[in-house]
């Protein structure tokens, strides 16, 4: 009010208050009018869709934090809004090479300099992919020990990492411990990768691709992965079957 009753003395100064009050009234009603429009219009910045994804992102988020066992608020809601604020970022990053690539395929290139394109923004997403990881990665270490910092990883990527670890051992039960490290290697590096994936599908495609290199290493080093599997398989099935004291 006390905004509004400033700009009114601004557009009827003292020397001109003979004005008929009714148009004096219907000014400042206009004014507040012209206000109360411009304050909704700036609250209304985000889509239906947006805040949809915002929500879709923010509980993610929380489910993921609630595993860390944060006692305090402070640093709880923290640690929630970086998560949301690196979802938000990694799809925003997605979504502009998306758009970019899209508008290269449209352009009258030939194939040879359309595929040189593409491939130069892709570079480009995963550049800058990679420094908004670092940057993420460095953030939450501030705030958590190693242990959480781990568990935010597999909560970002549904757990692959440390579940397929645990398979291949089952799998697998003389492994030496050089090939446990390399696998285990391998998987933590596809789970950094998967974090900046942009879908469910595209973190699974990632720890793919990996699983296909840890199986071509297990081959080459005598295992019949697929013999392995099937008899796996089957000690599954005799623990499922056998029965419970």
């Amino acid at each position: 009010m006390r905004f509004l009753l400033a700009i009114s003395n601004y557009v009827f100064p003292r020397q001109q208050r003979n004005v008929p009050n009714i148009i004096f009234r219907v000014c400042l009603f206009l004014l507040t009018l012209l206000v109360a429009v411009g304050f909704s219009a700036s609250a209304q910045n985000t889509t239906p869709d947006e805040a949809s994804y915002r929500k879709t992102i923010t509980d993610r988020s929380a489910k993921i934090v609630n595993t860390l066992g944060i006692t305090d608020s402070g640093k709880y809601n923290e640690v929630l809004n970086l998560l949301v604020e690196q979802y938000a970022g990694v799809n925003k990053i997605h979504e502009q090479s998306k758009s970019t690539v899209a508008s290269i395929r449209l352009q009258s290139l030939s194939s040879e300099a359309i595929n040189a394109a593409v491939k130069k923004e892709e570079d480009k997403k995963n550049e800058l992919l990679l420094q908004q990881h670092n940057v993420f990665i460095t953030q939450l270490k501030k705030l958590l020990n190693d242990e959480q910092v781990e568990l935010v990883k597999d909560g970002m990527t549904y757990r692959v990492c440390p579940i397929t670890y645990a398979a291949y051992l089952d799998m697998l039960p003389n492994l030496t411990s050089e090939q446990k490290t390399q696998i285990y290697a391998w998987l933590k590096e596809a789970r950094e990768l998967a974090m900046d994936a942009e879908s469910s599908d595209k973190k699974h495609a990632v720890f793919g691709k990996y699983k296909g290199r840890i199986n071509n290493y297990l081959s080459a080093a005598g295992y019949d992965m697929k013999k392995e599997g099937e008899e796996w398989q089957k000690r599954i099935k005799e623990r499922k079957s056998a029965p419970t004291n």
